[in-house]
């Protein structure tokens, strides 16, 4: 099969390799119809080191299960399915919790053996504790705002639900990215009645505010807190950080009230931060994290299956398999918001 593979920095290829095959009996072999580049993946695609034996990419997929293995009861070959960024047994006391992201015997595709989900199929352990089966046949139009459930429209909400956003809220949303953005449907989905969106990208704002942000916010470091503050008559309660730099956070500090909570969701990019005594004494809860993307999937597909959101919308751009390492260039170059990414 074909399937894109990182090399290093930058390095992007889409070669030849082995078809997946049922190695365990909880194993299911998935044909991808769908999958696309994560902002996360921009990471190592900015820094990581060159190696000769490259990292399958890819961790966003869904696609029709061709075969699987002998204990796998609740799939068929032939069921559309979603697949949440990481898998899980769903059986330890961990998803037993909806943690799934802890499973003790989960993990990440594209590591230990298991394909990456930028490619022509994927073997998917504990098929039957990670994938979700869809009720759409595999040329619906739904089929992005189904996929964003694979990743982003799940963390959006995390850090929606992590926040304690509810009705009558005043949101701070930090970040115009695709996380950013589903985390506006989310806070509107949740009853906020005033979202502010940090964003400089009019394009992406503009998006935002279509999917209900009330207030756009440009600005960065103390001239953009200044003006959330002034927006929200001092601040706000609710802040949902999607981007991952020490200035994100700072301005979530800067933006929240004494007494608020900042949930985290942007994969931090700092080793340490302001957790010292001035933070302490204003009361801040620090919460977010790694979406246990599998816990939500359920709850946000009936919304995706009748249009009441379309987080699909994130995804501006399709590139065919072979033009995978163009999809890489054209997000990191800020031409893409989210690309698309077909076999």
């Amino acid at each position: 099969m074909r399937a894109a593979v990182m090399y290093g920095a930058g390095d992007v290829r889409v070669e030849n390799r082995p078809d997946p095959k049922i190695v365990r009996a909880a194993d299911a072999v998935v044909r991808v119809v769908a999958a696309c580049v994560c902002g996360s993946d921009l990471w190592p695609y900015r820094s990581m080191p060159a190696v000769d034996t490259g990292r399958p990419m890819g961790h966003e997929f869904l696609g029709v299960v061709e075969e699987t293995g002998a204990d796998v009861t609740g799939l068929n070959a032939g069921d559309l399915v979603v697949a949440p960024f990481t898998y899980s047994d769903n059986t330890c006391d961990y998803c037993a919790k909806g943690l799934y992201t802890s499973c003790r015997n989960g993990g990440r595709y594209g590591f230990d053996g298991v394909d990456g989900g930028q490619g022509e199929a994927v073997r998917v352990p504990y098929a039957d504790g990670t994938l979700v089966k869809l009720p759409v046949a595999a040329d619906s139009a739904l089929l992005p705002s189904l996929l964003a459930l694979s990743d982003v429209m799940t963390t959006g909400h995390h850090g929606a639900v992590t926040a304690g956003v509810g009705r009558g809220d005043t949101v701070l949303v930090v970040g115009d990215g695709a996380v950013g953005l589903c985390a506006v449907i989310a806070a509107r989905r949740l009853g906020a009645e005033r979202i502010v969106l940090a964003g400089r990208h009019e394009a992406r704002t503009g998006l935002g505010r279509e999917f209900g942000a009330t207030d756009v916010v440009p600005e960065r470091g103390e001239e953009g807190i200044a003006r959330v503050r002034d927006l929200t008559g001092g601040g706000v309660d609710k802040v949902i950080e999607a981007v991952g730099t020490r200035q994100s956070l700072d301005t979530a500090l800067g933006a929240v009230r004494d007494g608020g909570t900042i949930s985290r969701l942007g994969f931090p990019q700092y080793e340490e931060g302001p957790i010292g005594p001035a933070p302490f004494r204003r009361n801040i809860t620090l919460t977010g994290g790694v979406s246990p993307a599998r816990a939500y999937i359920g709850q946000l597909l009936p919304d995706v299956l009748d249009g009441t959101i379309t987080p699909g919308r994130v995804f501006d751009r399709a590139f065919p398999l072979h033009q995978t390492p163009d999809a890489y260039r054209a997000m990191a170059d800020r031409e893409v918001l989210k690309a698309l990414v077909t076999p």
